[in-house]
């Protein structure tokens, strides 16, 4: 399922709402100056982690570079061929989103053997999970999983500090515990259904909506014990990368690894798309927890006029390139 069919937008990453294209020429924000990796973490932060992942670990020193592609007028295996050929490499992560009651995939024709799939699966309401009555749909799709037999990235009911969707807390009468119920729930149907090839990948949105205590991101955290990748989504309006990743970064990277799991760019007029993916590549080197990113790659998001393309302009296609072709993301 397209993420199209989903509800809602949340895709801009601001105070602002709605779906606008931003245009102006302003300097992109400078990235917050940070100790290069192999310096010493600065007064006051853990040092990050260097393992983990579950099934998809963490490599030290490498970042997976991965994508949700999907092109107008192209189909997804065409879209993801396009992108192999102006990168000259496989997305290491493919991104596919679907819905709770869709049937999951055992195989995917354009996920290549050098790739990960990814796949965030939407949520019902938290009584639709923690009540029970969903457990033969959970055990159906996790045996699915299972017969993947490849190690495969889980993305449940992402976002849900915003007030986007059903499965977030802001639609559960800030029931921020029914979420981490929920979120236990399927992770051990799951387990005991025998798809042990399943990373398990947390990922709040880098703002909450509303932006009270009650639904920081924090307050849904499942567990260590459920979780193996640590995510965090954001769309960048004048943000800069720190603006948005920084404090999630100190929180959760002595922790687990840490994924960008949903990341693109406002193009605001002149060269301030390819100026921010250059500092978001520098941001991302800064930061050695960091084992993996996902771009927005679309401009079929029926909601947004906005163009997230990594081809969007020719600067911006070549600031992309730029950072897949440095060492640390063309593993």
């Amino acid at each position: 399922m397209r993420r199209r069919s989903l509800l809602g937008l949340p895709l801009l990453a601001g105070a602002a709402a709605g779906c606008e294209t931003y245009r102006s020429n302003d300097a992109v924000p400078p990235v917050v100056s940070h100790p290069p990796p192999s310096a010493s973490a600065p007064s006051g932060s853990a040092a990050p982690v260097t393992s983990g992942g579950g099934p998809v670990p963490l490599e030290p020193g490498k970042v997976m570079l991965g994508a949700y592609v999907d092109l107008k007028g192209r189909s997804a295996n065409a879209g993801i061929d396009l992108r192999r050929r102006q990168l000259g490499r496989a997305e290491r992560i493919v991104h596919r989103y679907y819905s709770f009651t869709d049937q999951l995939p055992v195989s995917l024709a354009y996920v290549s053997s050098k790739s990960t799939l990814m796949i965030s699966w939407r949520g019902p309401e938290y009584k639709d999970v923690n009540g029970g009555g969903s457990d033969k749909l959970i055990a159906r799709a996790a045996k699915r999983m299972a017969q993947r037999k490849k190690p495969t990235l889980m993305r449940w009911a992402w976002d849900m500090n915003r007030d986007f969707y059903k499965w977030g807390g802001p639609a559960n009468n800030g029931d921020t515990k029914g979420y981490i119920q929920a979120f236990q729930r399927i992770h051990r149907i799951f387990r005991e259904e025998g798809a042990d090839n399943v990373a398990w990948v947390w990922s709040p949105n880098w703002n909450s909506r509303p932006d009270e205590d009650w639904n920081t991101y924090a307050n849904y955290y499942p567990g260590d014990e459920y979780v193996d990748w640590a995510g965090v989504s954001g769309f960048a309006q004048t943000q800069s990368p720190g603006d948005m990743f920084d404090a999630f970064y100190e929180t959760y990277a002595a922790r687990k690894p840490i994924m960008i799991s949903e990341v693109s760019a406002v193009d605001r007029g002149g060269s301030t798309k390819p100026d921010w993916i250059a500092s978001y590549a520098e941001w991302i080197k800064a930061h050695p927890a960091v084992g993996a990113s996902v771009w927005f790659d679309t401009d079929t998001h029926p909601s947004s006029r906005e163009n997230w393309r990594i081809d969007s302009t020719a600067a911006t296609l070549a600031a992309y390139k730029a950072m897949s072709n440095d060492p640390l993301f063309a593993g």
